[in-house]
């Protein structure tokens, strides 16, 4: 695999060209939610747990609504490789629709059942009413949140990776500067706390999506559909649309209850386990960023080459991307596990977080290669071949047949530390490389889903 990985000039000028921006976008989004952890860790251990807490219903919302935007894109990436843009916009109707219904889940959760969603997560009654009074702001943002996500997803699969990047980076400074008015009462606002976290969130989304809106309908990207376009799709195409996202949406969906249960295993250790789970989160997110670069732009680069009928191409991108992400994944380990008590350090908590932290960064490092791998190889190879059925398996089983049950094992039946629990559930990771692995090589993968049509 490594035979090839340094030939043509061209690819890793196209990779860079859409991995960079993603990582990018993704680099300041990392950056400023650990600005925003940071500030909300001033206000101690309880306010810290809350919001990470209380975020695990974001995380579900979000996690489906990438199911959906990921589902579409595999269409889009390849009617793209056609220059296509009647079927992009159908394609981007029906993305719109569903992330929106998923987003009006989610919304009437966090406005009419906040109590029984954080008791779901933690027991402490602090913990549960400081979480209720985020969620209850926090989740008018999801619908803004879908459309703007519907947005830049076809802009990725369209090669125009940029303009979500500067969008987002706008909306990204604007919500930490927010956060740091309204969370400690500067500029004559008054100190608002965890619910000032919230509103700041709420506000930059808003400002994301209508900055989206204007600059693509101004600057007539591809997207820029009217209604009559975005709503032009007969029952066949329909169908044809959700056979291949359910999956996807369904893989998300799944993974995500797995990994919530998770959090409700940590919750169960204590809030301190909480604690340090949510600020090594917002690190070890800060460490992927280049990874999730990668993988975005793998899905677009192989789903382009396979609808324009060159297989082997797409083969060839997809074996230098599976060898080039775990290479450089020991890397970033190293780099991450040498710098974890600098990081740690940056919060106002006990000792015992802060170690615990230490050591949740370090056993993230050792799992590092196995979860870029799987990374790149999931979301950005086997679904841009429309593989979404196998790509469901492997998550699922991973997740459900090995991650929960040595994570019940270990944090309910064995006690042990927050740290244990965490590298235990991530032995999922190496499963998953094996078996994806062999799917790869098998080449079953690849699907040109749009051959067939006119």
């Amino acid at each position: 695999m490594l035979n090839d990985l340094f030939e043509d000039r061209k690819f890793y000028q196209t990779l860079l060209k859409l991995a960079i921006p993603i990582a990018a976008q993704n680099f300041v989004a990392s950056t400023v939610n650990m600005v925003d952890t940071v500030m909300i860790g001033q206000l101690g251990e309880t306010e810290i747990a809350a919001v990470g807490q209380a975020n695990q219903l974001f995380f579900l919302f979000a996690l489906m609504l990438f199911g959906v935007i990921s589902g579409s894109a595999i269409y889009t990436a390849q009617y793209w490789g056609v220059r296509d843009i009647k079927n992009i916009r159908r394609v981007q109707g029906l993305a719109l629709i569903s992330a929106c219904a998923v987003a009006g889940v989610f919304t009437l959760i966090a406005l009419f059942f906040p109590m029984q969603a954080m008791r779901v997560y933690s027991k402490d009654p602090v913990v549960v009413d400081t979480g209720v009074r985020y969620l209850r702001i926090v989740g008018l943002s999801y619908i803004f949140t879908a459309v703007s996500f519907s947005y830049a997803s076809i802009l990725r699969s369209t090669e125009q990776p940029k303009l979500p990047m500067f969008i987002s980076i706008i909306s990204l400074i604007a919500n930490a500067v927010l956060n740091y008015i309204l969370i400690f009462g500067k500029l004559g606002s008054p100190a608002l706390g965890v619910e000032g976290a919230a509103l700041a969130t709420l506000i930059a989304r808003v400002v994301e999506t209508a900055l989206m809106l204007i600059i693509v309908y101004t600057g007539k990207y591809v997207p820029a559909a009217r209604i009559r376009e975005l709503l032009d799709v007969s029952r066949e195409f329909t169908v044809r649309f959700f056979r291949t996202a359910v999956p996807v949406i369904l893989n998300e969906s799944i993974w995500a209850l797995g990994v919530s249960i998770y959090s409700i295993v940590y919750g169960r250790i204590g809030t301190s386990a909480v604690a340090a789970v949510n600020i090594s989160g917002t690190v070890t997110n800060l460490a992927m960023v280049l990874f999730q670069g990668m993988s975005n732009a793998a899905g677009v680069m192989i789903g382009n080459r396979i609808g324009a009928g060159e297989e082997e191409h797409a083969y060839i991108y997809a074996k230098r991307l599976l060898a080039l992400g775990p290479a450089l994944a020991v890397l970033m380990g190293c780099l991450l596990a040498l710098s974890s008590g600098f990081f740690a350090g940056f919060y106002n908590v006990p000792q015992e977080v802060q170690l615990y932290a230490v050591r949740l960064l370090i056993a993230f490092s050792l799992l590092m290669p196995f979860k870029m791998f799987n990374l790149i190889n999931i979301v950005g190879v086997l679904r841009s071949g429309g593989d979404t059925r196998y790509s469901l398996f492997l998550d699922t089983a991973g997740v459900w047949g090995i991650g929960i049950p040595l994570a019940l094992a270990g944090g309910l039946l064995l006690q042990l530390p927050v740290y244990w629990v965490y590298f235990l559930a991530g032995l999922e990771e190496v499963f998953k490389l094996v078996l994806g692995l062999r799917r790869f090589r098998s080449r079953k993968w690849i699907n040109n889903l749009i051959h067939n049509e006119n």
